[in-house]
């Protein structure tokens, strides 16, 4: 990373349980998210944000957050967090009285100026189901503030995929007003990047004619079944999170994207001598 790239870190589906409980009787998702923190802190250079794209509890209940607070208080980078379907909005803003929502009430849109970037986080969460939707709040707050710029990049973030990803059991639980959003994000050039969570895997491809990627989390995987072999399933996979880079430069600068594993791992080791030999 140069020095003067804006490094968003996305970590996504935490699915923080109470104290000593495990998601699905197996995964302690507690002792992932404490990993994962852990990384987050020791990366150089210092990242700028860390964005939580939805499912930060499982179940979810005020122990929950309780749980989860306690946790991200080892994280030394400022973090902006959006609902997902196994989150509360309710709980969410009382867990989080200092983050600052567009709407009082409702859906928990929010708007972070950072350097020379738009952050746009979008509730795509329907309580009490587990797909997603944009209502008609933030379809408008998106269009109207996307329209409050014509030449700030913007960077938009939502749980839910607005897209198929070929795993039958998660796509039927993604955005269902895909077609809503597309319409205003194809009026609105300046969105350079679609961040995406709830699918457990890493996932790349455009939508709208922008590069739109899905997060993997920091705990289990969704099983890559595109043959619908078996039953909604999941995987301990290797961990990750991925980190956003955003160069500045002609038109909207550019967004790339990497994939971070999550651990300690032999390495790094030089290829070149100390006198610039190819080491053999």
């Amino acid at each position: 990373m140069t020095k003067n790239s804006v490094n968003i870190a996305q970590i996504s589906d935490l699915h923080i349980k109470a104290p000593g409980r495990l998601a699905y009787r197996r995964v302690d998702t507690a002792r992932a998210l404490a990993r994962c923190i852990v990384e987050l802190n020791r990366f150089e250079p210092k990242l700028d944000l860390v964005v939580i794209s939805g499912d930060l509890a499982d179940t979810p209940s005020p122990a929950e957050y309780d749980h989860l607070k306690d946790l991200l208080a080892e994280l030394r980078i400022p973090f902006a967090a959006v609902p997902g379907n196994h989150d509360s909005r309710e709980l969410m803003r009382a867990a989080f009285p200092d983050m600052l929502h567009v709407h009082p009430i409702g859906p928990l849109n929010r708007h972070v100026e950072l350097a020379g970037l738009d952050l746009l986080l979008l509730d795509s969460s329907v309580p009490g189901h587990p797909h997603g939707e944009l209502d008609q709040a933030s379809l408008q707050w998106l269009d109207a503030t996307l329209s409050a710029s014509s030449d700030r990049p913007a960077l938009l973030f939502l749980h839910h995929p607005p897209f198929v990803a070929g795993i039958w059991h998660m796509d039927r639980q993604n955005l269902r007003n895909a077609a809503d959003l597309a319409a205003i994000l194809t009026r609105h050039p300046r969105v350079q990047l679609i961040g995406c969570g709830h699918v457990h895997r890493a996932v790349v491809t455009r939508f709208a004619g922008i590069p739109c990627t899905i997060c993997p989390a920091p705990n289990h995987a969704v099983a890559l079944d595109l043959a619908e072999l078996r039953p909604p399933s999941f995987r301990i996979e290797p961990a990750a999170f991925h980190l956003h880079a955003w160069f500045p430069g002609p038109g909207f600068g550019t967004v790339v994207t990497h994939h971070v594993p999550i651990g300690d791992f032999d390495g790094p080791h030089p290829f070149f001598n100390p006198d610039g030999t190819l080491i053999d």
